[in-house]
């Protein structure tokens, strides 16, 4: 059974580095999410990081700086 036929929502605690579930998740201060699955919060840290690349160059192309 996938994640998404199993219901509920995964976040990633950055207090504990692990995925969490509606059943176990820290305070919202420490995680990201939900995700509709484990995989997707396991890979958050690096969507955020991709997500930050592509904001820093956007704002760079608007400031008139190349990168």
């Amino acid at each position: 059974m996938s994640d998404s036929e199993r219901g509920g929502q995964f976040y990633w605690c950055t207090r504990h580095h692990r995925v969490e579930t509606d059943a176990d998740v820290c305070p919202a201060t420490h995680v990201l999410g939900p995700y509709d699955s484990a995989a997707d919060a396991e890979n958050a840290l690096q969507r955020v990081q991709e997500r930050n690349e592509a904001w820093d160059a956007e704002d760079a192309r608007w400031a008139g700086e190349d990168r």
